[in-house]
């Protein structure tokens, strides 16, 4: 029987409409854009869709020119909510011609309310990545339930809340898995999640509420503890540098608590105390287990000068980095790592800000204040002011959105566990809303289920990032390829007993320089020998 020709192969797919040789090599422009624009019609539940075509590098994301594939946008359950306004749980799905049968959900962050970029993470060897759409996968991400950016007012409405929660990514990935198989004619062979922040926590969600839907989950500084915890930590910390503020004009000026210069002093005795424990002296703490600091040898003995720090921001820095605490002296957040990246600039936009006026714009009074009002108190209390935050009984008006919302109690994973499912912890030792010691608990206790950290290792794994602050910057290797480590992990078997992490070309303290995330406990130490800026030169040690 002779072979059918490549237009024969196209014809026959579009016949068919969707049928499963969609997305081969043999797929023209044409049909390719007859089979994008005919997934509009397709039957998703309480759906709206749109379907473009988008030929090979017509749109360029980032700098980079995307490959020929479908984009499809829809609403799903559209409706009026209780506030007035109009809802609906939106999605963004790019499907390329030519797949690789992978499908990866993209985690949004912040408080959601937009549908981002969806060309994925950047993936392939360090120096030369592109994004995951670039490399075949069919990619979706979703706003959340609502639009909007930062703002939180969508909490008013319940609905929305539960949209946040779970039910948004839930629907999202059903729909996106639904279109893929009509647009290629079979389900993937493989799914996986990644996000960082809000999108951390949306990956432990799926393995906690869906551990079917994924084979791989990717939670990078995951926001587990955030509508309980974190968001408890910002207002202490926001508290305790307001109270140590220079007053201008009758107001504190946040942004001057602790100047850049001040905070450089604080980063240089971490790195005078703990920079070398890993070995070698670079500008990095890799064996943060082993750093211990007393912020106090800085202390002023007199008056305050370029050289020294004040009383009152020695106070206010041990307490950051202790932890919020109620009157009764119960913890009720871990406290910030002890990372020298407290002195780049991903640190000061949380804390401190750059506002020069009475009215603060760091993160912590603006996103996180606005999601205690609107989202995590119940009900919403719109006039809160953040330094007015009671410690005693405030959390407990987080605790019902806390039930719905966090992620951090479900430690036995065990249904995913079961499944074969695999999930990758990072996070970032300079992280100063979301605590890497919170991460290094939740995964202690949940190896502690699994009969220990070596066991443990077998389907989960955290590797710590030294420098890192929230997602990216700082004193570190932040770019890395954690998604092809899962695949490799999850469909060769091959666990990735390190990932290769590089610094970018224009970093202002060690451009090019590349080390090895290492799994928990082990970190990163200097053999002795060779270039220190190559992690050839580095092995994973336990401490």
């Amino acid at each position: 029987m002779p072979t059918p020709s490549r237009h024969a192969l196209a014809t026959a797919c579009a016949a068919a409409m969707l049928a499963a040789c969609g997305g081969s090599d043999g797929d023209d422009a044409a049909t390719a854009q007859q089979q994008c624009e005919a997934l509009a019609r397709t039957a998703v539940p309480a759906t709206s869709l749109t379907a473009v075509y988008q030929a090979d590098g017509a749109v360029t994301i980032q700098n980079y020119a995307l490959p020929a594939h479908c984009l499809v946008e829809g609403k799903t359950n559209e409706r009026t909510g209780v506030d007035g306004k109009a809802y609906a749980i939106g999605f963004r799905l790019r499907l390329p011609d030519q797949w690789n049968g992978r499908f990866l959900f993209m985690g949004g962050g912040g408080n959601d309310g937009s549908l981002g970029t969806t060309i994925g993470p950047n993936v392939g060897p360090i120096g030369g990545m592109k994004p995951a759409l670039g490399e075949g996968y069919a990619i979706v991400s979703t706003d959340g339930g609502h639009t909007g950016g930062r703002g939180a007012d969508f909490g008013s409405d319940p609905i929305a809340r539960i949209d946040h929660a779970y039910n948004a990514f839930d629907k999202t990935a059903v729909n996106a898995k639904s279109l893929i198989a009509a647009r290629y004619g079979r389900g993937p062979d493989h799914s996986y999640f990644s996000g960082c922040s809000g999108g951390g926590r949306q990956g432990m969600m799926f393995t906690q509420r869906f551990p079917a839907y994924f084979d791989g989950v990717i939670a990078h500084a995951p926001a587990m503890r955030v509508s309980s915890g974190a968001t408890i930590a910002a207002m202490f910390n926001n508290l305790k540098l307001t109270q140590i503020a220079p007053v201008e004009n009758g107001s504190p000026i946040l942004s001057k608590a602790l100047t850049d210069a001040d905070l450089k002093l604080a980063a240089g005795k971490i790195l005078e105390r703990c920079d070398a424990l890993d070995g070698v002296a670079d500008g990095m703490v890799n064996h943060f287990q082993a750093c211990n600091v007393d912020l106090a040898e800085l202390q002023c003995t007199g008056a305050k000068t370029a050289t020294c720090l004040s009383a009152d921001q020695v106070g206010a820095m041990k307490a950051l980095f202790d932890g919020p605490r109620n009157t009764a002296g119960t913890r009720l957040y871990a406290g910030q790592v002890m990372d020298p990246a407290i002195d780049q600039p991903g640190w000061r936009a949380w804390t401190l800000g750059s506002s020069t006026s009475a009215t603060p714009n760091s993160a912590y009074n603006t996103l996180m204040a606005d999601a205690l009002r609107w989202e995590f108190f119940t009900p919403p209390d719109p006039d809160f002011a953040a330094l007015d935050f009671d410690f005693d009984t405030d959390p407990l008006r987080m605790a019902a959105t806390s039930s719905v919302y966090d992620t951090y109690a479900d430690d036995k994973l065990t249904a995913y566990q079961a499944r074969g499912g695999k999930l990758m912890f990072l996070h970032g030792m300079a992280d100063p809303i979301f605590s890497a010691h919170d991460t290094v608990d939740y995964y202690q206790r949940l190896a502690a289920n699994h009969g220990g950290i070596g066991a443990a290792r077998a389907f989960s794994r955290l590797y710590a990032i030294p420098g890192e602050n929230h997602c990216s910057g700082g004193r570190a290797t932040d770019q890395f390829d954690a998604l092809t480590a899962m695949v490799d992990w999850v469909e060769k078997g091959q666990a990735p007993d390190r990932l290769l992490a590089a610094a970018s070309s224009t970093h202002p303290l060690f451009p090019n320089r590349t080390r090895p995330l290492c799994p928990y406990p082990q970190y990163a130490k200097y053999n002795g020998t060779g270039n220190v800026e190559d992690a050839a030169s580095f092995t994973c040690t336990a401490p």
